[in-house]
């Protein structure tokens, strides 16, 4: 058996490495979304006004 070309094993691996990425994603995309966490509260949709500060205060 006479061995490979350097050719043929560099391209074995670029095929081996992207057959690996393309089942990850493939995974990935497949895999259902998780469900949400109905334990948290949504966070309020308008922010409270600061309190009023003293005149000639910086904070």
């Amino acid at each position: 058996m006479s061995p490979l070309s350097d050719r043929t094993v560099v391209v074995a691996l670029l095929g081996t490495v992207a057959l690996v990425f393309a089942l990850i994603f493939w995974t990935v995309r497949m895999a259902p979304p998780e469900p949400s966490l109905r334990w948290r509260e949504p966070a309020p949709l308008v922010r409270p006004a600061p309190a009023p500060t003293a005149p000639g205060t910086l904070l």
